[in-house]
This record gives structure tokens, sequence and C-alpha cells, in this order.
């Protein structure tokens, strides 16, 4: 899949207050400081798409951005779609009452939002399994939405670490669940994964326009 354009639309404090639901969207979350805007960024190759911050906890509302996109370079059909950019999980320096503001926001939107077609869990690669990662997996699997893995920062460790570190998140799930949701290995550095996450996203899109079609007959 070959991403034409970008675009910014709007910032959200609440699920309610989101663009209108007229298109398939695919939302990303993470921990605070896991790598997401540059994932976002090399994803849909513009570098100041999503704003990337030294400081943990800088993304505080649900925020939209129109996609355009087409099977390849000499395809004629264009494919409209949402990427989301959502709030980090987990540690950040803001107060008790905001980050259950957060959270509320969070489940909102996951819950709720009807054309939420996948969520892309963020977990940094560097890192043995967290329990912080562990607990927010388990309750999407209670809330019963489809979700992919994206491992960041595949560049800052060797692979044999970012392997390791892969396995061990892969056993830890396998102690709760039966079946692994799609795990990817990503470098925003060096484009690590980007194919695969574009392609998988294209299935999805051609998926959703299909049944939206037949829903109509």
């Amino acid at each position: 899949m070959i991403i034409q354009k970008a675009e910014y639309v709007i910032s959200s404090p609440s699920v309610d207050s989101c663009p209108q639901a007229d298109r398939p969207e695919y939302a990303f979350i993470g921990r605070s400081n896991v790598g997401k805007s540059s994932l976002i960024n090399m994803l849909t190759g513009m570098k100041q798409l999503a704003k990337v911050s030294a400081t943990p906890g800088k993304t505080q509302l649900i925020n939209h951005f129109s996609i355009v996109s087409k099977a390849s370079l000499d395809a004629p059909q264009l494919t409209k779609w949402y990427l989301v950019d959502l709030p980090g999980y987990g540690f950040a320096k803001v107060s008790a009452s905001s980050r259950k503001q957060w959270e509320k926001m969070i489940e909102g939107y996951i819950r709720k939002r009807e054309t939420l077609v996948n969520l892309f869990v963020l977990v940094d690669s560097r890192h043995t399994p967290q329990e912080i990662d562990l607990k927010f997996i388990q309750r999407l699997g209670e809330w019963q939405v489809p979700f992919a893995i994206l491992f960041t920062k595949a560049d800052k460790e060797t692979q044999k670490v970012v392997s390791a570190h892969v396995k061990a998140f892969g056993d830890a799930m396998k102690k709760r669940w039966t079946e692994i949701p799609p795990i990817f290995v990503t470098s925003a550095e060096k484009r690590l994964g980007k194919k695969y996450i574009l392609d998988m996203i294209h299935e999805m899109n051609s998926e959703f326009f299909k049944q939206q079609s037949t829903s109509k007959k």
C-alpha cells in the first residue's frame, strides 16, 4: 500500500466529539515514550505529522489524521481512512485526576468507536515483558477489541536481544491467551516493519469496504 496524502484533522476530548464515523480507522497506543509519534511519521512518510516530544504524556487527546492511499503506485483507486493517535497509558507527569480522565477517554474510544477496525499496541522492544503492557492487552481481550502488537525501537538493541524480548512477551501472553495476535518488529529510524503494517491495513480496508457493500444490498 502507498500513502498518497496524510493530514491532521482534529483532536477530540472524547469519542462523542470525534469526526463522523464514515470510514475505517486504525488507532495507535502504547506506554508514554514508546516511540508512537516517530512510528506514525514513519508509516505515513511525513516527518512532522505527529509531534515527537521528549516529554512523556504529551499526547492528551484523540488525534485523527485523514489518510488517502492506494494499493500500488499504478493502482487507479484511492482509499480514504483514519489513522488515530491515542494518549499513552502508564507513567506520565500528570495528576491522578488527569490520568483517570485519560483512561476514561481511551476506554470510551476503544469500546464505542464503531469504525475502529484495529488497535495497534506499541511495546518497547528494548525491555523484558512489562506488566503494564500485559494488563492493558488483557483488557483488550476482555473488551473483544481486535489488535496487533508493534515492538518499537528495534534498532536500539541487537537482533538477538530484541528476538529474546519478543519471544518472552509471546510466552507471557500464552499463559492467558490461546491465540497470539499479529506481531511486528519495527524501527522508525530504519523503516523496519512499514511494508508489513501497511499491507495489513490495506487488507483490512478491503474487508471493511467489502462488508459495507454487502450490508447495503
